[in-house]
């Protein structure tokens, strides 16, 4: 990793996976974990390079349109000329939303030539990758090959088990890459289960997924509740749920903790700063609709108070 005279961060982040529009019945909103983590880590004043398929259909232009606005880089966001943009249908019900992933979506079908020669350009000092995007063979090759080469940055999982897209041999694949992960409680239980483990509590389950998968730190998120972090050396730091927050959504609250949790590895943050800064981040973002502002005025106050130059 280097930094320029001014201790600012000046490597690439590579984010691989999908981009999925929540379709409602009267509009659509672009989001998708790797895009949600990309748009907050540009707006930190970091080099995001989105690895990305989309077809050939308004949404890709939506996408387009609002990275550009962002002054984000486009050249990993790849054109399908058969699937469509990733979508998940959203409907309205009496308590909530009932959320269905499509199957068959342009993010499956990433080219792994492409995709792997992007990465490799941007030297990138971070690799982001889900579980979501390996559903289909052609996007986890793609993956393999990305990871293959940037032999030199370090890998984030950030596991996102959404049924039934996901199977036990892709999560332990995609352990065996990691050097960071970040779970929420919710999926920390499940995991013992799906990679025939047998624990006692989720510290344990920690501990043994750090020892079995030689993982740098386990990050697990608890929504409301704050978060929790186990390294190779077995210290765990916490931090509690923010107080008094006016919760409006809490769509991306993961993916904004997940941005900041990358910016303090990048920037050498001490754990309980990182812990506390992204929890912070995570819970002004449940003030807002939606999983990303507006406007970049949102991210001016934490800029300010984390002295970044943006």
């Amino acid at each position: 990793m280097s930094t320029d005279q001014h201790g600012i961060i000046t490597g690439n982040i590579v984010l691989f996976g999908e981009v999925l529009a929540d379709v409602f019945p009267d509009s659509s909103v672009m989001g998708g974990a790797p895009f949600n983590v990309a748009y907050h880590l540009q707006a930190f004043g970091l080099c995001p390079i989105l690895i990305t398929r989309t077809g050939n259909d308004p949404l890709r232009q939506q996408l387009i349109t609002l990275m550009n606005a962002a002054g984000m880089s486009v050249t990993g966001v790849q054109y399908d000329p058969y699937y469509p943009t990733g979508q998940v249908q959203v409907k309205p019900l009496e308590n909530g939303h009932e959320f269905k992933i499509l199957a068959e979506q342009a993010y499956d079908f990433i080219d792994p030539e492409a995709a792997s020669d992007t990465a490799a350009v941007n030297k990138p000092q971070l690799v982001y990758f889900g579980t979501l995007a390996q559903r289909n063979s052609i996007s986890g090759i793609a993956l393999a090959e990305t990871l293959r080469r940037t032999p030199r940055a370090l890998r984030l999982l950030d596991i996102n088990l959404r049924a039934p897209w996901y199977r036990p041999e892709t999560i332990r694949y995609s352990l065996t890459q990691a050097d960071h992960v970040k779970v929420n409680e919710d999926e920390l239980v499940q995991l013992p289960g799906l990679l025939a483990f047998q624990t006692g509590n989720p510290r344990d389950t920690a501990t043994r997924l750090i020892e079995t998968f030689q993982l740098k730190t386990l990050l697990v998120t608890r929504g409301a509740k704050g978060a929790w972090l186990l390294d190779q050396a077995g210290n765990y730091t916490e931090t509690p749920g923010s107080p008094h927050v006016l919760i409006v959504d809490t769509v991306g609250a993961g993916d904004g903790f997940c941005a900041v949790f990358i910016l303090g590895l990048l920037h050498g943050w001490p754990s309980t700063l990182i812990l506390e800064r992204a929890n912070r981040f995570a819970a002004t973002l449940c003030e807002i609709r939606g999983a990303i502002p507006e406007s970049v005025e949102f991210y001016a106050p934490f800029i300010k108070n984390w002295n970044l130059h943006s």
